[in-house]
This record gives C-alpha cells, sequence and structure tokens, in this order.
C-alpha cells in the first residue's frame, strides 16, 4: 500500500515539476534571446535526465550493472517511441531543421557507439562484452563537444534579430522568478521521480520480476515520465522546440553522460538480450529520422506517433515474454 502511494505521490509531483520547468525555461529563452530549443537541449533534458543519473549512480554502487544498462536503453527507447508518440498525438510536432541534420542523427550515434564499445567479443576478439572505463572517458569526451555545440547554437541565437520575437509567445516572468520555477521544476522531477521507480520497483520485485527487466521497463519508463510530463506539457503550451529537444537532448545525455559517467566508475557488462535491446533503440531513431522525409518535411504527425506507440506495445509484450 506505502509503494502505490509513493507512485501517486512521485506522478503528481513530477506532473507539477514538468509545469514549473517549461515555464521557467521558456521564460529565461525569452528573456536572454536564446532559442526554446538550446534551453531543450541543455537545461531541460539535463534536468530531466537527473533521475537515470541518479538510478544508474545507485545501480553502479550496488553492483547492478544490468540495471543501469536496461534503464539507460529503455529509457531512451521509451523516449522515442512512448514519449514523442504520445506527443505527436496530441499535436503535431514541427522539427526544426538543425534538429533534423544534426541533434537526432547524434543521438543515433550515441546508440551506434554504445552497440560497438559493448561488443568487445565481436569486434576485438576478447573473452568479455563490456563498457570499459576507456570506453565512458569517450563517451563523456563526445558529451564536451556536444555541449560545444549547443552553446554555440545559443551564440547564434543571440544574433539573430527574430528571436526577439520568442517573448510575445510565451508568457514571461523575471529571470529570479523564471529561475525558481526552472529550478523548483528541475527538483520536483528528481524528487517525484526517485518516489516513483523505488515504489515500482519495490513492487516489480515483489512480484519476481529480474532485474534486467525491471530496468528495461518499470525503471525506464519510471525514470522518463520527467520527460514525458515535460514533453506533453510543453506539447499542449506549443512548445514544441522544447519537447523535441527535450527527448532528443536527453537521449544524447543518456549516453554520453549517464552511460558515460557510469562505465568510468564500473564496467558495464553487455549481454546478448542488452544488445538486442540497443539494436530496438537504433532502429527508433532511425524510423524518427526517416519520419523527418515523410509527408510533410520535418513534422512528426498524428499517425506517426500512433505508429511509434503501436511498436512500444509491441516492445513491452516482447520483453515480458522474455522474462
Amino acid at each position: 500500500m506505502l509503494n502505490i502511494l509513493f507512485i501517486v505521490i512521485g506522478l503528481v509531483i513530477l506532473v507539477a515539476g514538468a509545469e514549473g520547468l517549461v515555464r521557467g525555461a521558456a521564460s529565461i529563452a525569452a528573456r536572454l534571446k536564446i532559442s526554446p530549443l538550446v534551453i531543450g537541449l541543455t537545461v531541460v533534458s539535463f534536468g530531466t535526465s537527473a533521475p537515470e543519473l541518479t538510478v544508474n549512480l545507485v545501480a553502479a554502487s550496488n553492483g547492478s550493472p544490468d540495471l543501469a544498462v536496461g534503464n539507460v536503453i529503455g529509457s531512451n527507447i521509451g523516449n522515442i517511441l512512448l514519449i514523442l508518440g504520445v506527443c505527436a498525438m496530441i499535436v503535431p510536432l514541427e522539427v526544426k531543421s538543425s534538429t533534423v541534420w544534426k541533434e537526432i542523427p547524434l543521438a543515433l550515434l550515441g546508440v551506434v557507439l554504445v552497440l560497438i564499445m559493448g561488443n568487445d567479443e565481436f569486434f576485438d576478439g576478447v573473452g568479455f562484452n563490456a563498457l570499459t572505463r576507456t570506453d565512458g572517458m569517450a563517451l563523456l569526451a563526445l558529451m564536451i563537444i556536444f555541449m560545444y555545440y549547443v552553446f554555440g547554437l545559443a551564440k547564434g541565437d543571440r544574433a539573430k534579430e527574430e528571436i526577439s520575437n520568442v517573448g510575445e509567445e510565451v508568457k514571461t516572468f523575471s529571470l529570479p522568478v523564471s529561475s525558481i520555477l526552472t529550478v523548483a521544476g528541475l527538483a520536483g522531477l528528481v524528487f517525484g521521480g526517485q518516489l516513483l521507480v523505488s515504489g515500482a520497483t519495490a513492487i516489480a520485485k515483489a512480484a519476481g520480476l529480474s532485474e534486467a527487466l525491471i530496468g528495461l521497463t518499470v525503471v525506464a519508463i519510471g525514470t522518463s515520465l520527467p520527460e514525458l510530463a515535460t514533453s506533453v506539457v510543453a506539447a499542449l503550451k506549443k512548445q514544441a522546440d522544447i519537447a523535441i529537444g527535450n527527448i532528443v537532448g536527453s537521449n544524447i545525455f543518456n549516453v554520453f553522460f549517464v552511460l558515460g559517467t557510469t562505465s568510468t566508475i564500473t564496467a558495464l557488462p553487455i549481454t546478448l538480450a542488452l544488445s538486442i535491446d540497443i539494436l530496438v533503440s537504433i532502429g527508433a531513431s532511425l524510423l524518427l529520422l526517416l519520419f523527418m522525409f515523410t509527408g510533410k518535411q520535418h513534422r512528426l504527425v498524428r499517425w506517426e506517433g500512433a505508429l511509434f506507440l503501436g511498436l512500444y506495445v509491441v516492445y513491452l509484450i516482447y520483453l515480458i515474454d522474455r522474462g
């Protein structure tokens, strides 16, 4: 009963945190004349990836590597198939050209690298498959390059006169109030996510589910709820840049920063089953990229969102059957 209460309270805090985060982040973007996409790729995506980082650090310190890898890969799959699917069904999402040609391919590159780095036996002929400390350092180095690129975007945005009109599209607050809303929203997302994951994990373990399955489903979905709440709120507020930037940026953060940080602490074994899940993540990223060039280009429409959701249900059924 207590675990169910944790789940309910966690969901309430998540929704409230997402509302505050979107309002604060959009206001900061308007005040500083930075595009909402940049805010979505940095502040929002880093904040909503905080639960994954928290769970992975705890899992690594507790000797649960399957949970750590499954959490990130499962979250990335859920971010695309579940969250973008839900958002696109609520309102078609316009995707900026830079996201289509740069951020989405970079997120795809991240999971491809994890597949290569995590299959040492196939590529290097050694007797193990794992993300090692050197792999983690390489992922973190790519994270630094990504941040350099994003700050370049921000600098370019501030030089454009049209960005000055952003403030007319969103409700703005003073910078102190906007900052408080953003920080409080992030805190709510992290705390709410922790409550929900702890309650859901306890229920799942009581039901006799495996650690890998818990990581790919219960924990992955739970830690992705901040992204879901934030992106849905952003979509409803017609802030598509924040919704899309949050998801794509979160997937990049999850691979380069969360997995990079975790694998520098401890080696993360990659099983055959996890390699299949990584392939699913690659497939979801490829499908997202493909949809950017079908129908009206650079737009994720309702039927594509419905297909994403259908594929996610099929994937969950496969996971449950796999055990």
